[in-house]
């Protein structure tokens, strides 16, 4: 089911489409892909929105920046000195964070308008992204598949092909509260994850992965998240064919569990120290389910390139129960 949402200035409909499964309802935007809401009960069966979100269309045009519920890409996270070599080429993109490139430039996939159609369960989401755009290779056609299961998981599928060799990273980016208000910092978190990336003062990894153990990174045995968080989690299974579970985000207050199953090699935690009103820092926390930060510049990290004739996948499942 759709509805208009609203109305870009250059006349662009946007709008918003309606899924509902085994108890969770979920509201997705066709402007930048965006999960507006995602609604589950909690332990007594009181439902509330588990995700940050605004109610207008005018809330993500004036404060694009937290990327909330997002489609990220053509790069989720951050590329350093927003430039990177490929083939003997160096491309430069737009340093929009400071003097690295974040979440695909200026006008990254969270701020384009998405051809959306239904599917079973779910929608297909599709633009694409011509040669150039952002400052990077290739003409990149891409689809972003979102589902809910019999259980009423969320499931993104994301796939892309290229007619010329260029780097692909795509995550979502929503925030979790699984309380509905107030802060997340009390969540218990679990990460299958023993190395972590340390960052420079610009959040580029410097450096070799480092161990995790005896140091405010592990979150091996869950305990809870707290703050000062915005780095990338090296999982422990690397990269997979299909889903493992990684994670595991859990509200005492409500009893609302939240777990994560990805490909992916990555998970990129943030505590939403930074983010401004109307919410709060510390009010959400993102698992952002992806390649490591600036492994375009680094050889030695899981590679991000994509070439012709290859399809680009990357699969990612929120389960959500109660206990």
């Amino acid at each position: 089911m759709s509805e208009h949402f609203g109305t870009l200035s250059d006349g662009t409909a946007v709008h918003r489409w309606t899924l509902e499964r085994a108890g969770v309802r979920v509201r997705v935007l066709s402007y930048g892909g965006i999960v507006q809401s995602v609604e589950v009960p909690d332990r007594d069966g009181n439902t509330a929105d588990v995700v940050l979100g605004f109610a207008d269309l005018d809330g993500y045009l004036t404060h694009p920046e937290p990327y909330l519920g997002a489609l990220i890409g053509r790069y989720a996270n951050r590329i350093g000195g927003a430039r990177f070599p490929l083939d003997e080429v160096t491309y430069a993109l737009a340093p929009n964070n400071g003097p690295n490139s974040l979440h695909g430039g200026e006008r990254g996939f969270d701020k384009r308008v998405w051809e959306v159609r239904p599917v079973e369960h779910g929608l297909r989401l599709s633009r694409v992204s011509p040669h150039g755009e952002e400052g990077f290779p290739g003409r990149l056609e891409v689809t972003a598949t979102y589902t809910l299961d019999a259980s009423g998981a969320l499931r993104f599928v994301y796939e892309a092909a290229t007619d010329e060799p260029t780097v692909v990273n795509l995550t979502n980016h929503s925030y979790f509260n699984l309380s509905g208000s107030g802060d997340a910092g009390g969540h218990e978190l679990r990460l299958a994850a023993s190395r972590y990336t340390p960052v420079d003062d610009g959040l580029i990894p410097a450096g070799e992965p480092a161990e995790v153990a005896d140091t405010r990174f592990d979150f091996r045995t869950a305990r809870k998240v707290g703050g000062g968080f915005d780095h990338n989690f090296v999982l422990d299974k690397g990269v997979t064919g299909k889903p493992v579970e990684v994670a595991e985000l859990y509200d005492p207050a409500s009893g609302r569990v939240m777990t994560v199953a990805t490909t992916e090699p990555g998970i990129q935690l943030y505590t939403a120290d930074y983010l401004g009103e109307p919410f709060g820092p510390g009010q959400g926390v993102a698992l952002e389910t992806q390649h490591f930060p600036d492994s375009p510049n680094r050889p030695d990290f899981p590679s991000t390139e994509l070439r012709p004739g290859e399809v680009y996948r990357s699969e990612t499942v929120y389960g959500f129960s109660a206990r």
